[in-house]
């Protein structure tokens, strides 16, 4: 789309068209048509809507009518106020406006008028209506937005909801009656197990409808090994089931770069086109084309009806590529055929006109044959306004120029037809010397057919206005169009975002809560009667917390405190039975400072981080010790979790939990790292603490 504003060039459009309607008549002697072009500007801008008053119609009806029946002008002049009135609760009146054109004037200069009168009419309500799809598209983005929002909530409630609500009252029912506890715990941890699994596959599938989050991770992966990424994105989104199998594919790519430490540059590009969507990663480090870990998602993507395949360039380049059919959805592209209708019949009444005119002036005899090829020319241009045709341009010309020494000065009018379509067709730095030419050839036919100079100059200026004529009602079209499939674009961008949102919750927060009731659960099962009840009110406390994580989840807004999740986090990893260390030096720096505490967007991410390590700490590794610390230097909070469980194979460079908390950060200008030592892991996260100006003070 161009770089102009839509709605500044929808009305350049207008203004241009009706200009070369003045400057035609100006060209004929009618000074007055400055006056009817000015009036007619009210109609155009909005910022001149207060002057749309039915005096303004008064003094339009006055200039108009002096210029025909006091100074002698083309009655065409008319079409201004009659455009106008279309435009009004006058509009009755409009064909009275016409009536009386043809009673004054010629055949040819009323037909004029009746053209001229739609075209002010359609012009400026397709220009209204590029207006209103523009101005209406953040409005259709939330509204998308809030509708997957409540989506999602409903979806979660039914099934996650449903589990934690029994989690809570097997829960309570154990503490009120002990003697049913190995019952009812049973039933309590396999309802914790459905319910960890399900908020998992929950997280995988809405995270699957964007590659945005694997993408993100594999550049911060790549850029923490030293390895230049480039990413070139080409596809839109969501993408439905394709999503999960692609991002896969770059996880495995991305890790075998890592693995292999040779490469310098790291390309990851992805297309769409005829209904697939295609992923490529390339890299300079590879000495085979060979890849054994893609082996299982080659039979996957085979399956989905795609295919993956890898190839190594004389370069020494690897390129690992995914084609996958590519699906849409939830947001449907709505169809407003309104403005395409409008277009239609506005460019179908000016080639009627056009062609009644020309027919006028052809003799007789040769009427059938003018006929003909008249409607061949009506049906390409029409064919136009559904997109380029390179092939109709050359027809065009030939039955531009091919018949007029046949039907002579009818035909001259015929050349702003290619004019208009040539303007669509080709870029304006081309365009426009084509159409320079297209004048120049209708001023020197005029010339070779003997006619006078005022109606050669006439017809060479006709082609121009002609042609802006077929421009502007095609392009405002296009516009429409185009304002369209960018609102759609816009709205599933929003239901992206918001099912990106929801993964990120559901893993960092959900998970989390679920997996820490797991584990105090199984514990309990495990202790006397009276330490399990200890750790029953823990998963208690938790379960509620896990339904106010659920509202999150769902949309809701909750404030997180750093030092809660802390003291949370060591509540689960003593359980587990790992030492803790837990040092929040950060609250004693905030209050030496005079600030209450951190910014709340800063303890929710850091409280995030927070949960994602002692998860990671309790999944991933077999830890025996973990040490919690913050600190807060110029300006800068940093949250460091380091444990000594970590694996010879060291993390996983590709897990969701690593993408999330990247994205996270990054929108606080924040930064995440990690660290391996001596069979310690250490994940650091720094977020700046941005502070507004404290209130000068009182009294």
């Amino acid at each position: 789309m161009s770089q102009v504003p839509v709605s500044r060039l929808a009305r350049g459009i207008v203004v241009v068209v009706l200009a070369g309607f003045t400057g035609v008549y100006l060209l004929a002697g009618s000074l007055l048509a400055i006056v009817a072009f000015g009036l007619q500007l009210v109609y155009v801008f909005r910022s001149l809507r207060r002057f749309r008053r039915p005096w303004l119609l008064a003094v339009q009806a006055a200039v108009g009518y002096t210029a025909t029946l006091g100074f002698g002008d083309s009655v065409g002049l008319l079409g201004f106020l009659g455009g106008s009135l279309l435009l009004t609760p006058a509009w009755p009146l409009a064909p009275l406006v016409a009536i009386s054109a043809a009673v004054i004037g010629p055949a040819d200069p009323a037909i004029s008028m009746v053209l001229i009168a739609l075209l002010i009419y359609g012009l400026t309500r397709l220009t209204e209506r590029v207006e209103e799809v523009h101005a209406a598209r953040l409005a259709l983005a939330m509204v998308a937005a809030d509708e997957e929002r409540l989506r999602i909530a409903a979806e979660l409630s039914d099934g996650i909801g449903r589990g934690l609500a029994a989690i809570v009252g097997g829960v309570r029912l154990v503490l009120e009656r002990p003697e049913r506890t190995a019952e009812v715990l049973g039933e309590v941890v396999g309802t914790a197990r459905r319910s960890l699994a399900d908020t998992r596959n929950a997280a995988a599938g809405y995270r699957a409808t964007s590659l945005a989050p694997e993408v993100t991770t594999a550049r911060a992966m790549l850029a923490a090994a030293g390895i230049t990424a480039e990413v070139r994105v080409g596809h839109s989104e969501p993408l439905g089931p394709a999503g999960a199998l692609l991002a896969a594919v770059l996880r495995e790519a991305v890790t075998e770069v890592l693995r292999q430490n040779t490469a310098r540059t790291c390309v990851i590009e992805t297309t769409a086109a005829d209904g697939t969507v295609r992923l490529r990663v390339t890299h300079d480090g590879a000495r085979t084309a060979q890849d054994e870990s893609l082996a299982d998602l080659v039979r996957q993507a085979g399956q989905a009806g795609g295919g993956i395949s890898t190839s190594l360039s004389a370069e020494g380049r690897l390129t690992v590529e995914a084609v996958l059919p590519g699906t849409h959805g939830p947001v449907e592209a709505v169809e407003d055929p309104g403005a395409y209708r409008l277009s239609l019949a506005l460019l179908a009444a000016v080639l009627a006109g056009f062609s009644v005119k020309a027919l006028l002036l052809v003799p007789g005899s040769l009427a059938v044959p003018a006929a003909v090829c008249l409607a061949v020319i009506v049906v390409m241009q029409i064919r136009s306004i559904t997109g380029r045709h390179p092939r109709a341009l050359v027809l065009m010309a030939l039955l531009t120029y091919l018949p007029i020494p046949v039907f002579g000065k009818a035909w001259l009018g015929i050349a702003g037809f290619l004019a208009g379509p040539v303007l669509l067709a080709l870029p304006w730095a081309v365009a426009w010397p084509l159409v320079g030419c297209v004048m120049a050839s209708v001023a020197v036919s005029a010339v070779l057919l003997g006619l006078p100079f005022p109606l050669t100059v006439n017809f060479t200026a006709s082609t121009l206005v002609t042609g802006l004529v077929v421009y502007g009602l095609v392009r405002l079209a296009q516009l429409v169009k185009e304002l369209q499939q960018a609102r759609q674009a816009l709205a599933r961008s929003a239901v992206v975002e918001e099912r990106l949102r929801a993964a990120r919750d559901l893993h960092d927060l959900l998970g989390h809560s679920l997996a820490a009731i797991l584990l105090k659960c199984e514990l309990a099962r495990r202790l006397d009667p009276g330490r399990a009840r200890a750790e029953l009110e823990d998963v208690l406390a938790m379960a509620e917390k896990a339904e106010t994580d659920l509202r999150v989840v769902s949309g809701e807004r909750q404030a997180m405190s750093l030092a809660v999740e802390a003291e949370s986090a060591r509540s689960v990893l003593v359980a587990a039975g790992i030492e803790v260390e837990l040092v929040l030096a950060h609250e004693a720096h905030e209050a030496h400072e005079g600030h209450e505490g951190l910014p709340a967007e800063v303890e929710n991410a850091l409280g995030t981080v927070l949960r994602e390590a002692v998860t990671n700490v309790l999944r991933h590794s077999a830890a025996r010790h973990c040490a919690i610390t913050t600190v807060a230097e110029e300006g800068v909070v940093s949250l460091r979790v380091r444990n000594d469980g970590v694996g010879p194979a060291g993390g996983r460079p590709g897990s969701a939990g690593i993408g999330n908390l990247t994205t996270r950060l990054a929108a606080l200008d924040g930064r995440l790292g990690t660290a391996r030592e001596d069979g310690w892991f250490e994940l650091t996260a720094q977020a700046p603490v941005a502070r507004r100006p404290s209130p000068l003070p009182t009294g």
